[in-house]
């Protein structure tokens, strides 16, 4: 069961990575001015990546997560809340697909600065997501 909560862990930490750096790079496609075609095209080609990588790792978080839940029989009110969390971050994951379509379609219309807020989502849901883990307050 260590091994597969280290796994856990390092799968984590990689999706956790690109959902840090993928808005990030919507702030970026947010910014560029219509006439800078070749700088768009680049943090598209680059934002398509990431999310292509991220995507199984993700997904590989959330299974080595369900196992290690199942294996150890966890339980509590932390638990569920985590879990709660980890099923936003999923949605998040997913709603950064379709934003992306968005800029690749050239149908963006939100700005740089609500970019610049949905970023912070996730570090906010790691924050307590790391709380609720470690203290397990309820």
């Amino acid at each position: 069961m260590l091994w597969l909560k280290a796994f856990h862990i390092i799968f984590v930490v990689s999706w956790f990575a690109g959902l840090f750096y993928l808005p990030r790079i919507f702030v970026n496609l947010a910014m560029v001015p219509a006439d800078s075609h070749a700088e768009r095209e680049r943090l598209l080609l680059m934002s398509r990546k990431l999310y292509k990588f991220v995507t199984p790792i993700g997904a590989l978080a959330v299974i080595t997560g369900l196992w290690l839940w199942l294996g150890y029989g966890f339980a509590g009110g932390w638990l569920h809340a985590k879990t709660t969390l980890v099923a936003g971050l999923v949605v998040y994951h997913l709603y950064c697909g379709r934003l992306l379509k968005t800029f690749a379609t050239g149908q963006n219309q939100r700005s740089h600065v609500w970019f610049r807020f949905f970023n912070e989502v996730p570090v906010l849901v790691l924050l307590v997501v790391c709380i609720l883990v470690v203290v397990k307050p309820f």
